[in-house]
């Protein structure tokens, strides 16, 4: 009896330690801009700019450059990293939470991250 209690204990055990809790399920990816400029065109350019993100568009300002930092601030909070200056005084921008996972994306298309443009091999 106690070599089953036993032998339950240990798979029990075993099973635990399988994972570090809260570990992501996917390996972490590489930015990429290609993405990013996908994203960028389907959430940002009706606002923006929907040819060029250096140039300013209909109701947001230029967005090129931005620093990762200020595309957190901006597109999880709705607001500005602390001493931020705003090219506008508008707040018509809302938050969108659902980009969370894309922000490595937008980063690496409107360059605060350099990761460059792969080339489409068709």
């Amino acid at each position: 009896m106690w070599r089953r209690y036993l032998l339950y204990v240990v798979f029990l055990l075993a099973g635990a330690c399988s994972r570090e809790p809260n570990a992501p399920s996917q390996t972490a990816r590489a930015p990429d801009a290609n993405r990013g400029r996908s994203l960028y065109l389907s959430n940002c350019a009706a606002c923006h700019n929907s040819s060029d993100p250096a140039r300013d568009g209909p109701i947001g300002p230029a967005i090129k450059g931005s620093s990762r930092e200020l595309l957190e601030a901006r597109i999880l909070k709705a607001s500005y990293p602390p001493g931020y200056q705003p090219k506008r005084k508008t707040a018509a921008m809302p938050a969108q939470p659902y980009l969370k996972s894309a922000i490595p994306d937008l980063a690496a298309f409107l360059g605060s991250d350099p990761a460059p443009l792969k080339k489409d091999h068709k």
